[in-house]
Order: C-alpha cells, then structure tokens, then sequence
C-alpha cells in the first residue's frame, strides 16, 4: 500500500529537482523546441492528436481566458481539460478536469514510469507536466481541452499540438531575455502558435504589430478575428470584460453558442469549476483586501489602475518581484496615489533585501523594504479604515507565501 502523504511529496521534490523548472530556476530551466515532447509522447504513445483542443498565448489574460473558457463548456456538461501554470499550492493544481485535479495516485505512478526510464536527452519540468496532462485528458476521455502556454508560443512545449481554435490575448514585454526585446520579437513568437487552416482569436488589435500575425496568418491560412464586445457587466473589471468577448468569440468560432445565463454561471462558478484563484481575489471588504498575481508592468497597470477606479479610501499595495524584473521610476508611475511596500517571498527567484536596495537607491523616492509577508500584511490590514483597500499582488511565488490566508473567490471585485 503507497502511503501517498510521503510518496507524493517526495515525488514532486523529486519532479523538481530531477528536471529544471522555471517555476524555482526561472531561464535556467528555459528548454525551448518541442523535439523532447514529441519524444515524450511518443514514449509514452499517448494519441494527442484525437483530443480537441483550444490553445491560448499571450502576455496578460490568457491564464484568465483558458478558465473562463473551461467553465463555460463545463457549464455546457462537457467533460474538460484544463492546462495552466505555474501552481500555487499543489502541483496539481495545473492539471484539472472539470475543476478536479489530477489525483496525487496519478501522479505518484508517472514519476515511476519516468524515473525507471532510462531517457537519452534530458527534458524539463515543463514538458513532464505537460505529458502527464496530455496522458491525463486522454484517461478521462476529455470533450475538449483549455490549454495555456507556459512561455511564448513558438517553442513551448503545448504547441505540439494543433488546436480547434488558437487565441493570442495581447502582447506585451515580459520575458524579454528569453522572447525577444521588442514587441515585434515577442509578438513572432506567440504568433508561432497559429497552425494552419486553424482560425486565430485575437483579445485585442496592437495596430504596431498586428501586421506580423496577419502575415503568419496568411501563409497558414488560418482565419483572423479580433473579439468585438458582445458581453457587458459594470461589476466586473474592463480587463476581465475584454478576456470574457475574447473567451465568447473564440468559442463561436467552434460552434459553441455562450448566452448570457451560461456566462452568469460560469463566472458564478468559476472557481469550482478551474479552480481559478488569486486574480483580483477578494478576501475581505469593508476595508477590501485583494490577492492578485499580476506579474508584469501591463497587468499591473490594469489592476492598480482599476483599484484606483474603485477605491473609496487609501489604497496600499505588498508588492513581491522576481530578480529579473527591472524597476525603475518609469514603472513605479503604475504605484501613484498609492502606499507602496516592498516584500520578499521564500522562492529563491525573489529579489532580496539586497536587491531591493538597489532599486531603492535608482528610485527618486525610496520605499519601505520587508521580508515576511503575513507580518506586513497584519501591520497594515490593523490599521486600515473601512474604506481602505489593501492588494498584494506582483508575484505567483508571493501569493503562495500566504497560502495560510482565507480566501474567498470572486471575480466581479
């Protein structure tokens, strides 16, 4: 009998430290090419190929998208596929059947398999988690399957895949160092995800690039459509009304009708049903408490700008970050009207106290430095009028700091 409380723990440790993730090594773990998955597959002769699929790039929203999308065919009793990252909590919280994670059990006896394979290459984390997905959905004989990519599109390990549909929420600049520096090499590489004769969603038109994916377009000859505005709601915020027309256009375009009582309740039930969480999540009112993991310069923007849209009294902001990111005054304009506190987490990509010194000293105005996420978050939620808001958001690895918290989910913040 497996006593599954170690053997899983000890499995995922082991997943971790057997093949690089970016999730703790960030681009050292970065493998791109699809030559390991296809192996993998193969491998395991898993036939992908006969699952549906619905394949979602972009910098911002597409974690979004891929639930919203997931719920609303769950809505319509389809049995679905969910694939996103990184976790939180679990591990499996990236492999989901209609908001169900895969079981520890599953997972235990595929790292078996691959630990007493003798493998001729070496993959990445990713692509292991990506297989046992793919070999996931196929046991439990998905109708369709949300798949989001890890990074880029191009050559992440999900675009072996040739989908119903593909969607490219938007492009910004994140990931720079493995994307490309400008918005035309990023946007060449999410626009590697558009297959032939597949139509091609696009959450918005970037007039300085779009010329890029209608070339792409037109030489797979794979339709383009941009989401127009079908579904309006006050309460939910501009950015999730654009992921939302995205999600109900993509999904016309395989013939799935989204009315406006199947929206109501999959957004109702969007948790339950992908296990959606920390995105502009509500955790208290009266004062608002919000846990949010946007994590670069645009999806910041979005959500600080739509707080301060909302925010009656004194907005503070616990904000986390990875080395990588470069903080300047330029991005400290996302933080006006704002009282901004700087935090480490224990995922060893977080910038130390040391770092954020440094970007203290580049800063015209310097900012408080902490390294304990709950006692910050206990000194300021104590001092908090009613009409505050408090958001902790910059960071997955943040949010998973404090996984002690209750939570209670809700979209519509």
């Amino acid at each position: 009998m497996i006593n599954l409380d170690i053997n899983y723990s000890e499995h995922i440790d082991w997943l971790f430290q057997q093949f690089p993730a970016f999730q703790k090594k960030g681009g050292q773990a970065y493998k791109p090419g699809l030559s390991h998955t296809f192996k993998l597959l193969s491998l395991f002769d898993l036939e992908y190929k006969k699952l549906k699929y619905i394949h979602v790039a972009g910098t911002n929203g597409k974690g979004s998208v891929c639930c919203i999308a997931a719920s609303i065919l769950t809505e319509k009793k389809y049995t679905v596929g969910l694939f996103t990252s990184p976790h939180l909590f679990d591990f499996r919280e990236r492999i989901r059947v209609n908001g169900e994670m895969i079981s520890e059990q599953e997972v235990v006896e595929f790292c078996e398999v691959i630990r007493n394979t003798e493998l001729d290459f070496k993959p990445s984390f990713f692509e292991i988690t990506f297989v046992l997905a793919i070999r996931h959905f196929i046991k439990q004989k998905c109708d369709y399957v949300v798949l989001e990519t890890g990074m880029g599109g191009r050559l992440d390990a999900t675009n072996v895949v040739t989908p119903l549909v593909s969607v490219i929420t938007n492009i910004g600049m994140d990931h720079q160092q493995y994307l490309g520096n400008t918005l035309e090499d990023i946007a060449i590489e999410k626009a590697g995800i558009i297959k032939s004769n597949v139509p091609v969603v696009f959450g918005e038109k970037q007039e300085s690039i779009h010329h890029l994916f209608e070339q792409t377009a037109l030489g797979k000859i794979a339709p383009v459509s941009i989401a127009g505005i079908q579904y309006q709601n006050s309460n939910v915020p501009a950015y999730q009304i654009a992921n939302i027309n995205t999600v109900i256009h993509a999904l016309s375009k395989i013939n799935i009708d989204s009315d406006e009582l199947c929206i109501k309740k999959a957004l109702d039930n969007l948790k339950k049903n992908t296990g959606y969480q920390k995105r502009m999540e509500v955790i208290h009112e009266n004062p608002t408490i919000i846990l949010d993991v946007s994590h670069n310069e645009v999806g910041l923007k979005s959500t600080m700008d739509d707080i301060r849209h909302r925010a009656k009294g004194d907005i503070h902001c616990i904000l986390g970050s990875t080395k990588e990111r470069n903080i300047d005054d330029s991005f400290m304009t996302i933080f006006h009207e704002t009282h901004l506190y700087f935090c480490t987490f224990s995922n060893e990509r977080s910038k130390s106290k040391e770092e954020w010194t440094t970007v203290n000293n580049k800063l015209s105005k310097s900012i408080p430095i902490h390294s304990d996420v709950h006692s910050l978050f206990d000194k300021i939620k104590a001092n908090l009028s009613p009409n505050d808001t408090l958001i902790v958001t910059g960071s997955f690895f943040l949010l998973a700091d404090m996984k002690l918290l209750p939570v209670q989910s809700n979209l519509n913040t």
